[in-house]
């Protein structure tokens, strides 16, 4: 399969998990400033892990190993992943 354009797309994935990382990062540090706290408004999901309810539990008798995955989705994180979105497009 030939690409069309010249850009790589691990690079593409690797600035939206740096714009994921670096938007939720801001969001939690300014959410108790009350000008910028809607930053880190968003929701959070996911399966297993709350509550004692794992997806997966593995117990080996003396290790027991839990699954679970949590994703929160904040306004912060959203805008980190635009803005590595316009930053991808100008490389």
């Amino acid at each position: 399969m030939a690409r069309v354009s010249g850009k790589n797309s691990w690079a593409l994935l690797l600035l939206v998990l740096a714009g994921i990382v670096l938007g939720g990062f801001i969001g939690y540090l300014v959410q108790d400033v009350s000008a910028l706290s809607w930053l880190n408004y968003g929701q959070e999901f996911g399966i297993g892990g709350s509550g004692g309810t794992d997806i997966v539990r593995l117990n080996l008798g003396i290790v027991i190993i839990r699954f679970g995955l949590s994703i929160k989705i904040t306004v912060a994180g959203i805008i980190g992943v635009v803005l590595a979105i316009i930053i991808y497009r100008k490389l």
